[in-house]
C-alpha cells in the first residue's frame, strides 16, 4: 500500500476556517487581482517563548491575491497585538507588531504542483490556507529577547530588584570568594587590636 505524499493528502481545507481564502473569483486568468482587508482571530501558539499573539486576538490583514501562470501569489501585511515579558527586567510588555509576507500557492495540476516539494504551498481546490504563511511571517520576525525599552537596565544580579527602580546608588559590597579567607583574617586582627 502506497503512502500518499504530503501534497496528495486526502484532508480538505475547511472553507469556513477564518484563514481560508477563496480564489475562485480570480479564475485562472493571469493578471487578475483582488484585495481584501480582514480581521480574523489569532490561531493558537502564534509566538515564541517570551512574546506572542494571544489566542483569538484580532489580527488585521491587508491582502492582495494575484493570479499568475503557476497559481496565486499572495502578498500582505499582518498587524498583530503582542504580549509577553521583557527579557531583562521581566516586566509585562504589549505592543502592535507588523509582519509582511508573500507566498506563491501553486495549482495542483501544474507541472510544479504535481511535483511540488515540501516547502511549496498548494491551493486546496479554490482555497488557500493562509495560516502557515502567517505563522512563518510573524513567528520568524519576532524578537527572541523582547525588551520593554531599548535601554532597559534589567535586574540586579545580587538581589533581583529592578535596576530602573533601584536608583543610581544601588550596589552591593560583594567579596570575591577567593579573598573571603583574608577578609576573615583582617576582621580578626581588627578585633584583637581593639581588645
Amino acid at each position: 500500500m502506497a503512502v500518499p505524499r504530503k501534497q496528495e493528502t486526502l484532508s480538505r481545507l475547511d472553507p469556513r476556517h477564518p484563514l481560508a481564502l477563496d480564489t475562485k473569483a480570480l479564475g485562472r486568468r493571469p493578471g487578475s487581482m483582488r484585495t481584501e482587508r480582514l480581521t480574523v482571530p489569532a490561531p493558537e501558539d502564534l509566538g515564541v517563548e517570551m512574546v506572542g499573539v494571544p489566542k483569538d486576538a484580532d489580527l488585521e490583514l491587508d491582502i492582495r491575491l494575484e493570479a499568475v501562470m503557476e497559481g496565486v501569489l499572495v502578498t500582505g501585511t499582518a498587524r498583530v497585538p503582542l504580549v509577553g515579558e521583557c527579557a531583562r527586567c521581566l516586566d509585562p510588555i504589549s505592543s502592535i507588531f507588523e509582519a509582511e509576507f508573500q507566498e506563491l500557492f501553486v495549482y495542483s495540476d501544474t507541472r510544479s504542483g504535481g511535483e511540488s516539494g515540501e516547502d511549496e504551498y498548494r491551493l486546496d481546490g479554490d482555497f488557500i490556507d493562509l495560516e502557515p504563511v502567517l505563522r512563518d511571517a510573524v513567528v520568524l520576525a519576532l524578537p527572541l529577547s523582547p525588551l520593554c525599552r531599548d535601554d532597559c537596565p534589567g535586574l540586579c544580579a545580587e538581589c533581583g530588584v529592578r535596576l530602573a527602580d533601584a536608583g543610581p546608588d544601588h550596589r552591593h559590597d560583594a567579596v570575591d570568594p577567593r579573598w573571603a579567607a583574608l577578609e576573615g583574617l583582617r576582621d580578626q586582627r581588627e578585633e584583637s587590636q581593639e581588645g
